[in-house]
């Protein structure tokens, strides 16, 4: 086991309050509250740089102890941000479409917990993607504080995506989710054991197109498929995989009587 000193050096790693400020930064420079359109046009190139050298500054720690080319990450990185904007405004209308207490875009973008877990989540995957060490997770773990939506940033999830609700969502690294797939909270996607020997294997399901996972669900192992077009019902437990267009749920009972005619006595224990 390798020893720990008991400290961390600050300059071998990000500073966790710049990543944070960094990670606003761009959602607020992918999805800007202007009072002037033409005079944020204006300003757009140099928003871009600031937000460069912020991502270079986070990057240079974590080069000296890791092969990684600031440079080449930086410019790749933004190259990639309008394509997932696109992405991401196409999860934000699927979220819209089938959301009937969804009335506008704007509120989406603005107020849903799931689309802002969304949004820290293909952000940071596009770091992952570019094999950048712990600052993918640092920018998820902050989204898991704000949103109780825990993405890691290795999952991969295809476009467009709706989270609803989302509180205590957790989908583990290795997973794979397919087209217009939606989710609802408390639905676990992870591993059938937690085995450090299985870090580099897929260890988590695969959610293929048109699935739709209901409250409470969890699904786990890394061969387990649920097949395109299924419905998973809520509170089900499922480790093997489902055939396409099938229908899984949990059967309970729920008894009701007329008060007046019931004589059993009800012990609580809290």
């Amino acid at each position: 086991m390798e020893n720990y000193p008991g400290y961390i050096l600050a300059s071998h790693i990000p500073s966790r309050n710049k990543v944070i400020q960094f990670t606003e930064g761009l959602i607020d420079y992918l999805f800007p509250v202007v009072e002037d359109a033409k005079e944020f046009l204006k300003k757009h190139d140099s928003v871009q740089l600031y937000l460069k050298k912020q991502l270079f500054d986070i990057l240079k720690p974590i080069s000296k102890q890791h092969d990684i080319d600031v440079m080449e990450i930086t410019s790749r990185y933004f190259d990639s941000l309008e394509e997932i904007k696109d992405t991401l405004i196409k999860d934000a209308n699927l979220i819209l479409e089938f959301d009937p207490a969804a009335y506008s875009l704007e509120e989406v973008i603005l107020s849903y917990p799931g689309f802002s877990a969304i949004i820290v989540h293909r952000l940071s995957h596009e770091l992952y993607k570019l094999k950048v060490p712990l600052i993918p997770r640092m920018m998820s773990e902050w989204a898991h504080s704000k949103t109780g939506i825990d993405i890691n940033p290795g999952a991969t999830i295809d476009s467009p995506f709706f989270i609803d609700h989302g509180t205590g969502l957790v989908i583990g690294e290795t997973t794979v989710i397919g087209k217009n797939v939606k989710i609802y909270q408390g639905v676990t996607l992870g591993a059938l054991a937690v085995k450090k020997e299985d870090a580099q294997s897929k260890r988590h399901p695969t959610i293929e197109d048109n699935v739709v996972i209901y409250a409470g669900s969890t699904i786990l192992g890394g061969n387990t498929v649920i097949g395109h077009d299924s419905i998973i019902g809520g509170n089900t437990w499922i480790t093997e995989s489902i055939l396409p267009f099938s229908i899984v749920y949990h059967k309970d009972q729920t008894t009701v009587k007329d008060r007046k005619d019931f004589n059993e006595p009800i012990n609580f224990i809290i």
